[in-house]
């Protein structure tokens, strides 16, 4: 009776209190927690993940509860709409990892020169970032019930009430809110649904007042009353939905929606130091971190001076950012070299080049053409059975494709963007192809245990992030602290080199001078838990 007496509290009161839900996590360094477990990365999901762990939920429970809330209360980095995401998960009391894909997918109808390009070969108006075409299945709400159902233990209609309440009862707008939706007001004034959503009285919403969406709360109490997604994507609201698109000249139909399917996949693995590193395969962005450690492993890192050993992270980076903006794209629809990018003979093969640059006092020379992103959150959970999860999922930048569908409350994210339109790219758009993505949800374990959950949010940037901790915690064997404490470095191919205020001017001078172009600029964040003795250790930084 315990367990439906705190439900019920959950359903009822938890909206009451959701005061400044938007504002950004307080965590900024390294903490210990107590022996029950947490949920790391955005404070409404720590706050409604450490009830589901006080009332007896596993880590998969409480991550996936508290990313509902946050769907709800994120609203420019996920939403219920958002277009998707990825998930690492240690189950079975931390014994067996798994991975879980749900990104989105492009419309059956949508083709390599879907969008039209300029003379300077840009795409006419944005059309793949902004506005109905930008918009694939959005695949969240099928991801975190696949989620629930493979490592949870409570049912869908239990993880959706606090989410339900947030919705119905509202949360007062914070500063952080209002600004965001006040700098994407221009998209929101064009597009009915989202002006209804996110203006009052023809201007954008403001801070200190109260934001509730009735009308994706009666989505999510559909959802719940059913215990099952499949209303949303093969019933009524996926018409809707379809309707929707159609009016508004996007491609999404009824029969896209009905084929889309969230699906369980096994992780890529990397045995390190006595420790295995488990993140999601592609079109995640784990891939291209394994390789850059895969890279550091073959040059034999610790065996350098300590002044040439950020320059062969960041070569070792700057190739697996080559090979990624290049090469991948999704497999199930192109042909990727998976098992050569990631062998043990490229990783040597690349390790020479690494340290024949180092020698010659020059960097590797190939071209790549970068483009910035951003958006996502991440979570991190651990409970004291032994489960870990690393969750991330996102709209993709601010408020995704910024359409909202009218009757529902639903903000679509922009998955489609993050397709290469250049005709022939392996990450070119085409009918159900999935986009490479940022997200890279990673598990650490160590005799056949899990021990670490960590990942990131800030676009392109995770990656790079989440490399830079691992060669700390599992390269050099720090603790969580110092790891998620360690500074950082951000490349993504080319001589731009971005460092973090915290490095010494005798490392930005050296690397200056060795041709990269530098200048100072932030990180990815990212939301670690470790279990450290008996207790647990999270950071976010």
């Amino acid at each position: 009776m315990k367990k439906l007496s705190r439900r019920s509290w959950i359903r009822t009161g938890l909206a009451a209190t959701a005061i400044g839900s938007m504002s950004p996590p307080v965590l900024r360094s390294a903490e210990q927690v107590t022996d029950l477990g947490q949920v790391v990365g955005d404070t409404e999901a720590t706050r409604v993940g450490g009830i589901v762990l006080q009332d007896g939920g596993n880590a998969i429970d409480a991550i996936v509860a508290g990313a509902f809330a946050a769907a709800v209360t994120a609203l420019s980095h996920t939403g219920i709409g958002g277009y998707g995401g990825a998930a690492t998960m240690a189950i079975e009391n931390g014994r067996r990892v798994i991975a879980l894909d749900f990104n989105s997918t492009a419309p059956s109808a949508m083709r390599e020169d879907t969008f039209q390009l300029d003379k300077n070969r840009n795409i006419v108006g944005r059309a793949n970032e902004f506005g109905w075409l930008s918009a694939g299945v959005p695949g969240i709400l099928a991801g975190l019930a696949l989620a629930l159902k493979t490592g949870g233990t409570w049912s869908l209609h239990d993880a959706l009430q606090p989410a339900i309440a947030l919705t119905k009862n509202g949360f007062v707008v914070s500063s952080a809110l209002a600004t965001a939706v006040k700098g994407a007001s221009s998209h929101f004034s064009e597009d009915p649904g989202s002006r209804n959503l996110y203006f009052i009285d023809d201007a954008p919403i403001v801070a200190g007042k109260l934001f509730r969406n009735p009308e994706l709360a009666d989505l999510l109490t559909t959802l719940a009353s059913s215990n099952s997604v499949e209303p949303f994507y093969r019933g009524e609201y996926a018409a809707q939905i379809a309707s929707e698109f159609q009016k508004y000249g996007g491609m999404v139909t009824r029969a896209d929606m009905s084929a889309y399917e969230a699906s369980v996949t096994i992780p890529l693995e990397l045995n390190c130091n006595g420790m295995t590193i488990h993140t999601a395969p592609l079109t995640a962005g784990g891939f291209s971190v394994l390789q850059a450690i895969r890279t550091l492993q073959a040059i034999r890192l610790d065996t350098l001076a300590e002044d040439v050993r950020c320059i062969a992270s960041i070569e070792s980076l700057r190739w697996s950012w080559r090979d990624r903006l290049q090469l991948l794209g999704d497999p199930k629809h192109v042909h990727v070299p998976i098992e050569n990018l990631l062998s043990e003979e490229y990783a040597r093969e690349t390790a020479l080049q690494v340290v024949s640059a180092i020698e010659s006092k020059s960097p590797i020379e190939h071209r790549v053409q970068s483009r910035p992103q951003s958006g996502t959150i991440h979570l991190s959970s651990a409970d004291r059975h032994g489960n870990f999860a690393a969750l991330t999922l996102t709209h993709g930048g601010g408020f995704g494709a910024r359409v909202t569908v009218d009757g529902l409350g639903l903000t679509l994210g922009h998955g489609v963007s993050r397709f290469d339109v250049v005709p022939g790219h392996p990450n070119a758009p085409g009918p159900g192809k999935r986009p490479l993505h940022n997200m890279v949800p990673t598990i650490v374990s160590q005799g056949g245990r899990a021990i670490l959950a960590v990942g990131g949010r800030g676009g392109r940037k995770i990656p790079n992030a989440v490399f830079n901790f691992l060669t700390e915690f599992v390269l050099q064997q720090k603790s969580l602290a110092a790891s998620i404490a360690g500074t950082r470095i951000h490349t993504e191919g080319s001589l731009d080199l971005e460092m973090e205020k915290g490095w010494p001017d005798i490392d930005r001078e050296r690397l200056a001078s060795f041709g990269y172009q530098v200048k100072t600029a932030g990180s990815a964040t990212l939301s670690a838990i470790a279990k450290e003795g008996e207790r647990f250790v999270v950071g976010m930084r």
